[in-house]
């Protein structure tokens, strides 16, 4: 008699097994059945257009037409903007086994919206990869997550592209965590407001889902003004966090101004610190981030060169940034490189 409450709830755990991996099962293949049925729609219009007239004004009827045919005979789903989905996921997708069915016609819709085909894929990739929503997907588009990573050391070139595109973000060294600029729009943050140091650091534990998405993948945090002892005095780390993926602690120190380069020291202070008294065996040496208003890459140069500890300094904005002058700069920078390497051939 004793053993049936734990034999009803071993045989409850086993049917809600089987009910999840089922309701999984089903819906994967509702997916797919969704997204080869919308692929196959693009395709049919595409074909109808190039048989058709060649005029953009064709297309666009057609499309009309078939929304309003198409609304009256099977209901909701077929809208101009829809159809209009369904006919650029086939032109970026030509092949549908280069599609993922882990991910949704919703994530598709806005994977669309993105023309250069490497920065697709990199978010694509992504998606995947930390299991992003359809909101979490569409916020990184709008900041430029793949430019800005691009950006993130200074040193776009064509072989980091093609790694994104191919693979998304790769945690192998401690620099692949950063990013230049972190924007922390989601904080609203009204234009030309004076702020405190304390203000943005209440203000990004307040939004602590937002600022770890914008950290990246594999971050938890710790907790905020973590206290230092050294003799008889205090110091204290702005955020510490702890990122799986590379085994390590990350420390942050928030300036509300330039980078100053006893900030740096300050920092290499604290990473000493928690390499030596708050790691644990089979941590890696932890990595520290002074986040700035305004980073001067001349003072970080000068000051961060020849440091044995992982530091580093990057901007923060409180807005998303232009995103064509973040493209222009991607494209300056590995112009400026392939002209080097033509020099030196």
């Amino acid at each position: 008699m004793n053993n049936e409450p734990s034999n009803n709830e071993n045989i409850v755990k086993q049917i809600k097994e089987l009910i999840f991996t089922a309701r999984s099962s089903m819906e994967r293949k509702v997916n797919h059945t969704m997204l080869i049925t919308y692929w196959n729609i693009g395709k049919i219009i595409v074909e109808h257009e190039q048989s058709g007239s060649k005029k953009a004004e064709y297309g666009k009827q057609l499309i009309k037409n078939l929304s309003k045919l198409l609304t009256n005979d099977i209901g909701r789903g077929f809208s101009m903007s829809n159809l209009f989905n369904m006919r650029a996921f086939y032109l970026n997708y030509p092949k549908f086994q280069t599609a993922s069915g882990k991910l949704s016609w919703s994530h598709y819709c806005e994977l669309i919206s993105v023309s250069d085909i490497n920065a697709r894929s990199f978010y694509e990739n992504e998606c995947q990869n930390a299991n992003w929503s359809v909101k979490e997907l569409r916020r990184q588009i709008d900041t430029s997550l793949f430019e800005r990573l691009l950006l993130s050391d200074g040193k776009a070139n064509k072989e980091k592209v093609l790694e994104l595109a191919s693979q998304g973000i790769i945690y192998n060294q401690p620099n692949d965590i950063l990013k230049d600029p972190y924007v922390f729009e989601f904080l609203a943050i009204p234009e030309n407001k004076p702020m405190i140091e304390k203000d943005l650091e209440r203000a990004l534990i307040d939004k602590i889902e937002n600022f770890l998405l914008e950290l990246g993948r594999g971050f938890m945090f710790v907790g905020s003004q973590r206290r230092i002892t050294l003799g008889n005095t205090h110091y204290y780390v702005d955020m510490v966090f702890y990122n799986k993926i590379l085994k390590a602690y990350v420390l942050i120190d928030l300036k509300m101004g330039s980078l100053r380069p006893e900030n740096i020291g300050q920092m290499n202070m604290y990473v000493n610190y928690y390499a030596n008294e708050v790691n644990d065996e089979g941590d890696e040496n932890p990595i520290g981030i002074i986040l700035c208003a305004d980073n001067s890459e001349v003072v970080a140069e000068f000051a961060l060169g020849g440091l044995e500890n992982q530091i580093f300094a990057s901007k923060y904005t409180y807005y998303i940034p232009n995103k064509e002058q973040l493209i222009k700069q991607v494209e300056e920078v590995i112009r400026s490189i392939n002209e080097e390497k033509k020099r030196d051939d």
